[in-house]
């Protein structure tokens, strides 16, 4: 076999065999096939697509590349959850301890976040003490004692992936919906969930800024879930304004914690019932969603859910009298607001600008070697639809010392994110579409 043959195949749109996706990969991870090779085989991909039987055999040899976690040892269908990215996304703070307190397991590998804030590890490390890294027979003992675990991704998790994308960003391939798919997903089956929800963003501050092509994406990864004998169930959730009013690590722990009290942001505490609700059908808990959505609710009344992140706190070392008393989160040193300049109605708010915006701050990674402020970031007054005064605060800018001389960018850059209208304006809907295997409901 000779990868050149594979790429004039894919170039002329031909299909490619298990065996040819399989030598390809392998070779490429083993460092057999040189990157130029790889590189004319993800442009033939880019604009010939992939179907879906070849997209899954992609995303099961870029997961049989590393490390892979059998999760069988944990009782229970383990269900997991992947947000595609987005602002002020802090779902899975809320998710964990409330689909856990439901009775579904969930044993959860997160990432750590280059670009507007922190990724979900980033986040917890916001609780002094909490440890994201712990050995599997422990991370097993954990989820099977308390139902939740969220630890640091495994260095060897999916390394022909880490490889590919790492071309594919200096090649001009990464938008491709086949490479996309099979990049999350891959990391999904090596992290061996039983079935799998998606959180696919669309908007300003999603990866994918059109509903089209969000749907495009959640079909693509649906399809290999089911091919690789994972159910799995797509929500396309808003991303053309942030999620919640905070954007920063601490800032959205506060927020995950007011929402499992049912005291949180309605647009966050309604996306997280909502995924939420998928994940307890996919774990048996529930015949349909109505039910799903009762059980819990009932979790956030009664006070259990909260119960459950005080458990997985302490059992990670993290400090629970934090959960308990939120002010004692890391704090920023100053508060900046920004106000209105014109009346009006809030039309729009460009969700990456907001959270640029707040990386200038210091809540994220510029690069992989840039150190998280934790306390800093933005704190949204207004959302869209809102009315608002002349000089009346838009935002309040979270600020710590070393980040004084981002202020007036950060600053200019919210007030560049809002869009004022003189008329009254419709709020945006949080859900646009559900995918499945049987098809897409849009809303």
């Amino acid at each position: 076999m000779r990868v050149v043959d594979i790429i004039q195949k894919k170039r002329d749109g031909g299909e490619l065999s298990g065996e040819e996706i399989a030598f390809l990969i392998q070779g490429y991870s083993r460092g057999e096939i040189p990157d130029y090779q790889v590189s004319a085989w993800a442009m033939a991909v880019y604009f010939q697509g992939m179907n879906a039987r070849e997209t899954g055999d992609l995303t099961l040899e870029m997961a049989k590349s590393g490390d892979q976690v059998d999760l069988s040892p944990i009782a229970g269908i383990k269900v997991d959850k992947h947000s595609t990215g987005g602002v002020g996304d802090k779902t899975t703070v809320v998710l964990a301890p409330l689909v856990a307190a439901a009775g579904v397991p969930v044993a959860k590998m997160s990432g750590r976040g280059l670009g507007h804030t922190g990724g979900t590890i980033d986040k917890l490390e916001s609780i002094s003490g909490f440890s994201v890294e712990m050995d599997r027979e422990r991370f097993f003992a954990q989820v099977g004692e308390i139902g939740a675990a969220v630890i640091g991704q495994s260095g060897n998790i999916t390394p022909a992936d880490k490889k590919l994308y790492a071309l594919r960003d200096v090649t001009g391939t990464v938008q491709s919906i086949p490479l996309i798919a099979s990049s999350v997903m891959s990391k999904k089956i090596a992290a061996g969930a039983d079935a799998i929800v998606l959180d696919v963003k669309t908007g300003s501050g999603a990866f994918m800024k059109t509903l089209d092509d969000s749907i495009k994406l959640a079909q693509a990864m649906v399809d290999i879930g089911s091919h690789l004998g994972r159910n799995t169930v797509a929500v396309i959730s808003d991303m053309d304004q942030p999620l919640g009013y905070g954007i920063g690590n601490a800032l959205e722990i506060k927020e995950g914690i007011d929402t499992l009290k049912g005291q949180g942001p309605k647009d966050l505490e309604e996306v997280c019932l909502i995924l939420g609700s998928h994940m307890l059908v996919l774990g048996g808990k529930a015949r349909d969603e109505a039910e799903a959505r009762s059980i819990l609710k009932t979790h956030i009344e009664d006070g259990t859910a909260l119960e459950k992140l005080k458990q997985m706190v302490g059992a990670q070392g993290g400090d629970v009298s934090q959960i308990e008393s939120p002010d004692t989160l890391p704090t920023a040193e100053r508060l900046i607001e920004v106000k209105a300049e014109a009346a009006g109605y809030v039309e729009g708010i460009q969700a990456e600008e907001i959270g640029i915006a707040a990386m200038l701050l210091g809540a994220g990674r510029e690069t992989k070697e840039s150190v998280i402020d934790l306390a800093v970031g933005i704190h949204l007054s207004k959302k869209v639809g809102d009315a608002v005064a002349a000089g009346e605060t838009l935002a309040v800018l979270h600020v710590n010392h070393a980040s004084e001389g981002k202020v007036q960018e950060a600053r200019n850059k919210v007030l560049e994110a809002y869009r004022i209208s003189a008329q009254p304006v419709a709020p945006l809907p949080l859900v646009y579409a559900i995918v499945t295997k049987e098809g897409v409901t849009r809303f």
